[in-house]
C-alpha cells in the first residue's frame, strides 16, 4: 500500500513535470479544450517551472531520473512516443541516461555468497564496480577455474523489485483511469503500453530471464561474422546475479580510439544496421538497448552487444510488415506498403487502399532527393505511425520498441560513419529476407509445419474418438432415436478420419 502510493506521487510529479512542458496532452486538446481543461492544467503544474535553453533536455533528465528507476524507463519509453508527448520532448528525453552511484561494494559481496553459495569455486574475486544503473551494477571479476580469464558478474540493486513493483501498479491504475475517462487515449492502448513497460522491467529485474535472453541471441548469433554476444556462466548464475565471459572491446562511444584502432569506421556502421535488422527479420529477437554504452569494438572488428536487459521479439506478421514496408519505400512501391497493412489487419477494411497509398507517398517521396546522412529509417517509421493514426491504426507496442532501437542503432552507427546510406545498408538484408519467405525453402518450411500439425492431429485422433464413444454413451436415446443416434456417430466418425486425412496430405 505504502509503495503503491510512493508510486502514485512520483507519478503525479513527472505528470506536473511534462505538462508543464506542454507535453502528454496534445496541442489540440490544449488550443480547443474547455476553460475547465485548461484551468486544471493550470492549477495541476502550479509552481512547476517551464524549462527553456540549451539545458533543457539535460535539466529534465535529471529531474527524471532521479523519481526512480521505473520513470527512467518510463522517460526512455515516452521518447519513442512522440505521437503522446510532442517531438521536442521525444527528443529531450532520447537523452535520459540510467547511470546511478553504486551500491556498496560489501552489499554485492553478500548478495553474491548468498545467492551463489558455490561462488567461491567459481569468482576467485569480485572487483569494485565498473557501471551502476538503477536496476542493477557490473563488476569485473577473475574466473577461480582460469585464472587467466575474467568474468562479468551483474548484480541486482538491493530491494528494487518491491520499489519497481509499487510504481508500476500505481501506472496501469493511471492507465486504466486514462482510457476509461479519455476515449480518445484508447487509440493510444496506454494499459498495453505499461504493460509492454512492466514485461520489459520484469525481465530486466530476474536476472534469469536476461540470461535465457542473452543465451538465445548468444545460439542465434554463433555464426555471424560481425556480432557476438557474451556466453552466460549458468552454474554462477540466479535471479539477482547474472555471470557472463569477459569480453574486451574499445567502447563505441570512444571514436577517436575506434579510429586509432585502425577499425574501418564505414564498414563498423554498415554491420551494425545489418546485424540489428538481421536479429529483428531472421530471428525475429533483437537486442532492444544497443546505445553506445551497450555495445563494443573487439580488435578484429566484431561488434559485442551487452547488457540484454531489454529485448524485442516481432512475430512473423511483423516481420513481414517491417520487411515490406521497408522494401516498399525503398523501391518507392506505396501501394505495396498500403497492402501489407491491411493485410496485416492494421489498418481498417473500410479505409481506401488508394487514399492510404496517397499519404504513404507524402512520406516518401519528401526524402527520395535527399543526402544520406539526412535519411533515417526511425524517423521515416515515426512519420508512418502519424499518418496511420489516421487511418485509425492502433498502436503496435512491439513495433514502437524496435522504432525505439532503430532511433539508438541509427544514431550510433552515424557516429562512426555520419556519409552512412542508410537504404543501402538495409537493402541486401531486408531483400535477402523476402526472398527466403517465398523460395523453395519457405515452401518446404511451411509444408513441415503443416506435416507436424497433421501429425500432431492424428495423434490425438484416439482420444477424441473415445470422448466421443463416452459422450454417446452419457446421451442415452430413447428406443425409437437410437439408430439415428448411431448412425450420426458414424457420420462423425468418418467425418473426423476424413478431415485428418485432408490435414495429413495438405489439403
Amino acid at each position: 500500500m505504502i509503495s503503491s502510493l510512493r508510486g502514485t506521487l512520483r507519478l503525479m510529479r513527472m505528470a506536473r513535470l511534462l505538462l508543464a512542458q506542454d507535453a502528454l496532452l496534445p496541442d489540440h486538446f490544449l488550443r480547443n479544450g474547455s476553460w475547465v481543461l485548461r484551468a486544471g492544467r493550470r492549477v495541476f503544474t502550479l509552481g512547476v517551472k517551464r524549462l527553456e535553453g540549451d539545458n533543457r533536455s539535460r535539466i529534465l533528465s535529471d529531474r527524471i531520473a532521479k523519481l526512480g528507476p521505473t520513470y527512467i524507463k518510463l522517460g526512455q519509453f515516452l521518447a519513442t512516443r512522440p505521437d503522446v508527448i510532442g517531438a521536442a520532448m521525444a527528443r529531450d528525453l532520447r537523452h535520459l541516461q540510467d547511470k546511478m552511484p553504486p551500491f556498496e561494494q560489501a552489499q554485492a559481496e553478500a548478495m553474491l555468497a548468498q545467492d551463489i553459495p558455490q561462488a567461491h569455486s567459481i569468482i576467485a574475486e569480485l572487483g569494485p564496480p565498473i557501471a551502476a544503473a538503477s536496476i542493477a551494477q557490473v563488476h569485473r571479476a577473475r574466473d577461480a577455474r582460469h585464472p587467466e580469464n575474467y568474468l562479468a558478474v551483474k548484480l541486482l540493486r538491493p530491494e528494487v523489485e518491491q520499489v519497481i513493483a509499487g510504481e508500476i501498479r500505481a501506472l496501469t491504475q493511471m492507465a486504466h483511469l486514462l482510457e476509461k475517462f479519455f476515449p480518445a487515449s484508447r487509440r493510444l492502448r496506454p494499459v498495453a503500453s505499461i504493460e509492454t513497460l512492466a514485461r520489459s522491467m520484469a525481465l530486466e529485474t530476474d536476472l534469469r530471464l536476461e540470461a535465457a535472453a542473452l543465451a538465445q541471441l548468444h545460439e542465434n548469433t554463433k555464426n555471424d561474422r560481425h556480432f557476438v554476444v557474451p556466453r552466460v556462466i549458468w552454474e554462477a548464475t540466479s535471479k539477482r546475479v547474472l555471470t557472463m565471459e569477459w569480453m574486451e572491446g574499445i567502447p563505441a562511444s570512444q571514436i577517436e580510439d575506434l579510429q586509432k584502432a585502425g577499425h574501418d569506421m564505414a564498414q563498423l556502421a554498415i554491420h551494425l544496421i545489418q546485424s540489428f535488422l538481421q536479429q529483428s527479420l531472421r530471428d525475429g529477437f533483437f537486442h532492444a538497448d544497443l546505445h553506445q554504452g551497450n555495445l563494443l569494438v573487439r580488435e578484429d572488428g566484431v561488434l559485442i552487444g551487452i547488457d540484454l536487459g531489454i529485448n524485442g521479439r516481432l512475430d512473423g506478421d511483423s516481420r513481414r510488415f517491417l520487411a515490406e514496408i521497408l522494401m516498399g519505400f525503398i523501391e518507392r512501391d506505396y501501394d505495396r506498403v498500403a497492402q501489407v497493412h491491411f493485410d496485416a489487419g492494421y489498418v481498417p477494411p473500410h479505409y481506401s487502399l488508394g487514399e492510404f497509398s496517397q499519404a504513404l507517398r507524402s512520406i516518401g517521396e519528401p526524402i527520395r532527393d535527399q543526402n544520406a546522412e539526412n535519411i533515417s529509417m526511425a524517423h521515416l517509421l515515426a512519420q508512418l505511425f502519424d499518418v496511420t493514426a489516421q487511418f485509425s491504426m492502433e498502436t503496435q507496442p512491439q513495433l514502437l520498441l524496435l522504432q525505439k532501437t532503430m532511433v539508438t542503432v541509427e544514431g550510433v552507427a552515424r557516429s562512426f560513419d555520419p556519409q552512412l546510406n542508410i537504404w543501402d545498408a538495409a537493402h541486401p538484408i531486408v531483400s535477402h529476407w523476402l526472398r527466403s519467405q517465398v523460395g523453395p525453402q519457405a515452401q518446404f518450411r511451411r509444408l513441415r509445419h503443416d506435416l507436424e500439425s497433421a501429425h500432431r492431429s492424428l495423434r490425438q485422433l484416439p482420444q477424441t474418438l473415445l470422448a466421443l464413444e463416452a459422450a454417446a454413451q452419457h446421451w442415452q436415446k430413447p428406443p425409437q432415436a437410437d439408430r439415428l443416434a448411431r448412425i450420426l456417430a458414424v457420420i462423425g466418425l468418418f467425418g473426423l478420419g476424413g478431415l485428418a486425412a485432408l490435414i495429413w496430405l495438405g489439403v
